[in-house]
């Protein structure tokens, strides 16, 4: 489980995925490691702002979890918004629990960083403590269950602990509507093609239950209080930077490789000409490429609202 989603709210690249012998759709995301961490680190402006703003119904926490931690790029931003917390990255993948490890280490962190490798939708593991803070950015739609998940969440949150949800905001943009080549609104059609492999996906995960997206409902109806909602914005206007650019060519490159059989040849043709980093209409080379982000971020409080900074 990881953050994709990109995500993985949820602004989230799906194009890692591939088909079993049964034709089940599955990621893998550790072969996605270089792309999480890449728009990790590029989104960390918007990942800072939320966690700061969590400081309101955890001022201190001594122990954090990360549910579908990936790499730990986010693992890492909360053990440094929250100085006196251990962190624990949970993921399924091993590969991304190295990497989160390798990370703290470099941070010089890993005296209060630990590492737990579970199914968000087997519980989580052998937590040896409570959280009072549990972030889960766009990893519990990764789950087939995601109410019995999110219970599986409350039960090990601390009294007056909270979930930090983050889920759906908007689908990200990169380029104007009109490019000057191609047929106008590729990002839609490509976000409509996205939403169709989703929904695919969704439906053929293990234990598979169908949801409406209601998130502050789901949070209430697994016994958490419902705090607040608010959603961030990570706006990098044009021109961007190098490494704007390259996560925005990973992005599409991603979509291109992912979603190629659904797409039509004109779309295909013209993702081939942004990402061809010698033609002088590519994402690398043209001056109106940018990044706008909207993710939005679920606040559940576990406990009476005296509990947690409410009066």
């Amino acid at each position: 489980m990881a953050h994709d989603h990109g995500h993985h709210g949820h602004h989230d690249e799906h194009g890692d995925e591939h088909r079993d012998e049964h034709g089940h759709t599955h990621i893998d995301f550790a072969e996605m490691l270089p792309m999480l961490e890449q728009e990790a680190e590029l989104f960390t402006p918007l990942y800072a702002e939320a966690a700061g703003w969590l400081r309101e119904w955890q001022p201190e926490p001594e122990m954090i979890v990360d549910a579908g931690s990936g790499p730990g790029v986010i693992s890492c931003l909360l053990a440094d918004t929250f100085p006196k917390a251990r962190v624990v990255a949970v993921d399924g993948a091993g590969p991304l629990l190295e990497a989160a490890l390798a990370r703290a280490a470099r941070l010089g962190i890993a005296d209060r960083f630990g590492t737990l490798e579970a199914e968000l939708g087997d519980g989580l593991g052998d937590l040896e403590y409570p959280a009072d803070l549990l972030w889960a950015s766009r990893s519990l739609h990764h789950v087939g269950d995601q109410r019995a998940a999110l219970a599986g969440f409350a039960d090990r949150l601390a009294p007056g602990g909270i979930v930090a949800l983050l889920e759906g905001g908007l689908p990200s943009r990169y380029l104007p509507r009109d490019i000057g080549i191609g047929r106008p609104g590729l990002q839609p059609r490509l976000d409509a093609v996205e939403q169709e492999w989703f929904t695919r996906m969704r439906r053929e995960l293990p234990g598979a239950a169908e949801e409406t997206e209601d998130w502050a409902g789901l949070l209430t109806a697994v016994g958490l209080r419902h705090a607040a909602t608010r959603t961030f914005l990570l706006d990098l206007p044009a021109p961007l930077s190098e490494e704007g650019r390259a996560f925005v060519a990973t992005s599409l490159g991603h979509r291109r490789t992912g979603l190629a059989e659904s797409l039509e040849a004109d779309d295909l043709a013209l993702l081939d000409r942004l990402l061809d980093a010698d033609d002088k209409a590519s994402v690398f080379q043209r001056s109106d490429v940018f990044v706008l982000a909207a993710m939005t971020v679920y606040v559940g409080v576990k406990g009476s609202p005296t509990v947690g900074g409410f009066a």
